[in-house]
């Protein structure tokens, strides 16, 4: 194995084991100096490893929750994203838009499954992507506000989305969310979409066996 790779897998290894680490702790946990240790962690970090927040501080990225999903297929992601699919496939085909599944990892939403809308001009592409929480639909829901969340050109210009929690009692465990081109999410597109997210969390909530939420919080 080269040296350089050797390096990276170590410092991979000690932000997954620690949960949480800054760059100082990282690097001499793994016996590198800080210029080494960083240029190492940046690489993780375009690729989705690892994930930096705005005070430094380095944890496991998407890659390596999609990665632990995949090599467990007993483990508590793999069995959501299972329950989920056909959730997502039939809210595809109620609203014509792609549908997905986001957990929240640290101050992000990590995207972990989808159901593509067969139109030709279509949202595709965000499993294994994460977008801020704060400021997005899928990020207030993932927050626990209650009901649909709507949210119109936060991530990408053009492009309207519906987010709905999926809670067991009063935990936020997943979102669902429809996203689509804003020039098809007129006022009654987004109350229907947002009927059918809610019956979709419902559906998944039943399949998942979670108990019914005994408080909500309302969006301002």
């Amino acid at each position: 194995m080269p040296r350089s790779v050797g390096r990276a897998f170590e410092l991979l290894e000690r932000v997954v084991a620690d949960g949480e680490t800054n760059l100082t702790t990282a690097a001499q946990r793994a016996g590198l100096t800080p210029t080494t240790a960083l240029r190492h962690l940046r690489a993780l970090e375009a690729l989705g490893y690892v994930h930096r927040d705005h005070d430094g501080v380095y944890s496991a990225g998407p890659a390596v929750l999609r990665l632990a999903a995949a090599a467990r297929d007993d483990g508590p992601l793999a069995r959501l994203v299972a329950a989920a699919q056909p959730v997502l496939d039939d809210l595809t085909a109620a609203t014509g838009e792609s549908s997905y599944l986001a957990v929240a990892e640290s101050e992000q939403a990590v995207y972990l499954a989808t159901s593509e809308s067969a139109r030709s001009i279509r949202h595709v592409g965000w499993v294994g992507r994460t977008v801020p929480l704060d400021g997005t639909a899928i990020g207030e829901a993932l927050r626990g506000a209650a009901g649909p969340q709507h949210r119109a050109g936060t991530i990408e210009p053009d492009i309207s989305a519906i987010a709905h929690a999926v809670t067991d009692g009063d935990e936020v465990v997943a979102a669902l969310s429809v996203i689509g081109p804003t020039h098809r999410m007129d006022r009654a597109a987004v109350s229907a979409a947002g009927d059918s997210v809610r019956d979709a969390v419902a559906a998944l909530s039943i399949a998942l066996g979670f108990a019914a939420a005994t408080s909500s919080r309302e969006v301002s």
